[in-house]
């Protein structure tokens, strides 16, 4: 897709992130295709990656934007049951949806980080690249996150001692 501006064509640089997680909300797998390509078309490589990746997969949570041929065609081909979580039609302010959030908080660890945050890659591949990076470094983190520590008490005390991680400063 072409943008025209005075006789200059300007290409469309826009892009979508198409993303795999658990229920934790930790990646997956990732695609990365220009923002002209429909959501529904994306989802034919995204979950043909997830079966190839992760092939005990039996059950993924879609976006609305995903209905359609994608439902048979993943029970069919990749036995998998997909089920897209649909926005009630009555809702106009703003509700957080079973299932949908989990992306959602994925999507914003991601953009925690410099590179993920605008499109500074010309391929779509080096931004899945930094996707994986980002997620690798939000899940090494919490790996190496030193657990708290509760001093131990005397089996006869009756004082409640609060941890240092729940304390207000």
């Amino acid at each position: 897709m072409h943008v025209m501006d005075g006789g200059l064509r300007a290409p469309d640089n826009g892009t979508k992130r198409h993303l795999a997680v658990d229920a934790l909300g930790l990646l997956l797998t990732v695609l990365v295709t220009a923002a002209s390509v429909q959501d529904r078309d994306a989802a034919r490589p995204l979950l043909w990656n997830l079966w190839r990746a992760f092939p005990a997969v039996k059950l993924a949570w879609a976006d609305g934007g995903y209905a359609g041929k994608l439902v048979t065609w993943a029970k069919t081909w990749l036995r998998l049951r997909v089920e897209i979580v649909k926005r009630p039609d009555d809702l106009h302010t703003f509700k957080v949806l079973p299932r949908r959030w989990v992306v959602e908080r994925t999507l914003a660890w991601i953009t925690r980080h410099r590179r993920t945050v605008r499109d500074y890659e010309r391929l779509a591949a080096h931004h899945e690249t930094y996707i994986y990076w980002a997620m690798i470094i939000v899940m090494t983190r919490r790996l190496a996150r030193q657990p708290a520590t509760v001093s131990p008490l005397p089996a006869s005390s009756n004082i409640v001692r609060i941890p240092n991680y729940v304390r207000q400063s």
